[in-house]
């Protein structure tokens, strides 16, 4: 749609009225979903339920001795020297667990979203994540 206004600006009208209408009837037509505002409302009812939690110590820098004696950073694997890039961990707070928030539909490119996030909890299950 940036894109349609950028062509209106330069071209003017009436040929940059085309790339208006172009990007209405693809916005009119293209698959629709609340997935994210959701996920959206259900993150933020979390955060306010659960308040400012520590994240996983595993995902914490260490860059003093004492940071390392306290265990931060123990255990951390770093996703893209891991099989398929993806560690599976955690990094929600462990008072917390884990939290899904967003749940796409089976439409529109939500559709591979979902094959990826299933995908990915596959490989999580699998390695224990």
């Amino acid at each position: 749609c940036n894109a349609a206004k950028d062509a209106y600006d330069y071209l003017g009208s009436p040929e940059g009225e085309l790339a208006l209408a172009q990007a209405c009837v693809y916005l009119a037509t293209a698959p629709k979903s609340n997935g994210v505002y959701v996920a959206y409302k259900a993150a933020m009812r979390a955060a306010k339920e659960h308040g400012s939690l520590l994240p996983p110590k595993h995902i914490l820098n260490a860059p003093t001795k004492l940071m390392k004696a306290e265990g931060y950073n123990e255990g951390y694997l770093y996703d893209h020297d891991q099989p398929d890039a993806f560690s599976g961990q955690d990094y929600f707070p462990e008072k917390m667990g884990r939290k899904t928030f967003y749940d796409p539909p089976e439409r529109g490119f939500e559709r591979e979203i979902k094959k990826r996030l299933d995908w990915w909890a596959k490989l999580r299950r699998e390695r224990g994540g």
